[in-house]
């Protein structure tokens, strides 16, 4: 059974960090791609990065250069470091994989950006 714990989240003042994490089990982690998504209020979930099996990443353009995206494949862990955040990245943060033709999505972290 595939199983995804987020946790990191938190409030931050603008400019500040923080670090996710998000645990999984229930597959061979090591062999798939990993993806944060996040959610803010009254909008759409958007994707975030994409950390593929091997380490490369990917990530959208309001993220880049300021959130880093890793993989732990010893942990079956995977992170999403944020740095100069704004109040803009305030959401709901979920980690998600595609596994047996199925969408499978953590319950996620709330993130707050705010002074």
């Amino acid at each position: 059974q595939v199983q995804l714990v987020e946790s990191g989240g938190g409030l931050v003042q603008p400019g500040g960090s923080l670090r996710l994490s998000c645990a999984a089990a229930g597959f061979t982690f090591s062999s798939y791609a990993m993806r944060w998504y996040r959610q803010a209020p009254g909008k759409e979930r958007e994707l975030v990065g994409i950390v593929g099996a091997v380490g490369d990443t990917n990530y959208a353009d309001s993220v880049k250069g300021r959130f880093t995206l890793s993989r732990d494949n010893v942990k079956n862990t995977v992170y999403l470091q944020m740095n100069s955040l704004k109040p803009d990245d305030t959401a709901v943060y979920y980690c998600s994989v595609w596994h047996g033709s199925t969408w499978y999505w953590g319950q996620g972290t709330q993130v707050t950006v705010s002074s």
